[in-house]
């Protein structure tokens, strides 16, 4: 059973740990100081291009690759963009200590397409994988 749902439980705790890690108050002195600038973009990028791999993945897994390709990297990318938004909007409305920020969202929805993207070619390539069993 956790075989045939191995994409279904990867997406569902990722996007429990984006959640979580979008909503929950650090403290300062917790938060490590890497010196790298801007390094939290970073961060949301490599989160939302998790999620883009992980759901595309989750779909073909969960419909048995009926849906096509394309159709499926669309909806994925724009629900993986949308749900960006909107923990943005809750970071802003729920936590005192967190704002939203238009730059979080554009990494994001880089991270989300940039997933999908790198699907696509390895879908699409003649020695990749392939959509269809």
């Amino acid at each position: 059973m956790l075989k045939t749902q191995k994409y279904r439980i990867a997406f569902l705790v990722w996007m429990g740990l984006v959640t979580w890690a979008s909503l929950a108050t650090f403290p300062e002195e917790d938060t490590p100081d890497l010196g790298i600038p801007h390094f939290d973009k970073l961060v949301h990028f490599g989160f939302y291009f998790g999620a883009a791999v992980l759901g595309t993945l989750y779909v073909r897994e969960a419909m048995h690759d009926s849906p096509p390709l394309t159709r499926t990297l669309i909806y994925v990318a724009l629900g993986t963009i949308i749900y960006g938004i909107i923990i943005e909007v809750l970071q802003h409305i729920l936590t005192v200590d967190r704002q939203a920020d238009i730059f979080d969202v554009v990494a994001n929805s880089l991270g989300a397409i940039i997933g999908v993207w790198v699907l696509n070619k390895l879908f699409s390539s003649p020695k990749g994988l392939k959509w269809k069993k």
